[in-house]
């Protein structure tokens, strides 16, 4: 079935394949419309800073966060919700990103930065949050708009990346951002559909997930939010539940689920996530975990990254786990792009 292109550009209707394979297209922008929009900015005496978005918007932050954790010398945290840390001051500088700029939580959030005199920049295509920042003489740096959030990560998380960098927050060498970005080039030709599923891991791995319950597994600030992402992209894309949790953490509690119905755990398959930079002990808690539990479960499948640089490595399980989900939503007879759940929610909030 993954074979027939036909039969995925039928389903396809939102050309979510189309937005995967361009992922890399979307950094390059990215990257130099931030540049542009930044140059001469510096922000001086920032002693912590506040990534502030929900959803595919708050992702980038993530990411960022996660690669920056042993780099970065101030604290970096991201923030979902209306209101911010009450510690935010004249000293925090809080990045407000909302691809739609209209986001609720993320507006509030903006205007609470404002009475805390935090120093702020926006990350969005236009909105509210676009005309607040303008009459506030915030600095914008306004991405394309017209793409599905998660669909636009590639937007969320290089501003963001390029703005820790050239403000010296802690990111590693410039030069990893091109490199990172040559090697997505190369790997949306070994998954994309016209590869077939003999050749293609992500279309055989997206069938091994049909019809059974994923589980996907990362490691504290090397893989875990990563995890994050692939589960809602399961959520979000094949419309099918998927649930995440990370070494060491969840050989303290989630291990004990699996001495459970039999039967149900026949249900679970789980995906881990690796990393070249699993330190000894992680890599023994993974085969441990792996040798325990690979007879209660339906499989386990680990995956490795290409690349040499964390963030090559972070960017390769990005792409590969977009288009299993997307194959997943082919097999599972859905439109990849398609969120009638949540535009129904959204909806009904506003009575």
């Amino acid at each position: 079935m993954l074979d027939n292109l036909e039969q995925i550009r039928e389903l396809d209707k939102g050309g979510m394949f189309d937005l995967i394979y361009k992922f890399p297209d979307h950094c390059i922008e990215a990257i130099n419309i931030t540049k542009e929009s930044i140059s001469g900015l510096r922000f001086n005496n920032i002693m912590n800073v506040v990534i502030t978005g929900m959803g595919g918007s708050a992702i980038g932050g993530d990411l960022v966060r996660m690669l920056t954790t042993e780099r970065a010398q101030i604290p970096v945290i991201v923030n979902r919700d209306y209101k911010l840390p009450a510690f935010v001051d004249e000293k925090t500088l809080v990045i407000a990103s909302s691809y739609s700029g209209n986001t609720e939580e993320t507006l509030t959030a903006y205007d609470y930065a404002k009475t805390k005199k935090a120093k702020i920049i926006v990350i969005t295509t236009g909105g509210k949050l676009k005309e607040k920042a303008t009459q506030d003489e915030v600095p914008v740096i306004t991405i394309p708009g017209g793409l599905p959030p998660r669909a636009a990560l590639g937007f969320s998380l290089f501003p963001i990346l390029v703005l820790f960098k050239e403000q010296g927050i802690g990111f590693g060498k410039k030069s990893d951002i091109e490199t990172a970005v040559n090697l997505l080039k190369q790997v949306r030709e070994k998954y994309c559909p016209q590869v077939p599923e003999k050749d293609n891991p992500a279309k055989a791995l997206a069938g091994k997930l049909h019809g059974k319950l994923p589980l996907i597994y990362g490691t504290s600030n090397l893989t875990d939010i990563i995890a994050v992402r692939w589960k809602g992209q399961m959520n979000e894309n094949a419309k099918h539940p998927a649930f995440y949790n990370a070494f060491p953490e969840l050989n303290h509690n989630e291990i004990m689920g699996f001495e459970g119905d039999r039967k149900l755990l026949k249900t679970f398959e789980i995906i881990i996530l690796r990393s070249p930079n699993e330190s000894d002990r992680i890599k023994k808690r993974i085969d441990i975990t792996t040798d325990i539990l690979k007879e209660e479960v339906s499989g386990i499948t680990e995956i490795w990254p290409e690349g040499e640089s964390a963030l090559e490595q972070m960017l390769y399980h990005i792409m590969f786990g977009d288009y299993v989900s997307a194959y997943l939503a082919i097999l599972n007879n859905k439109d990849p792009k398609e969120i009638d759940f949540i535009d129904e929610l959204k909806e009904r909030m506003k009575d």
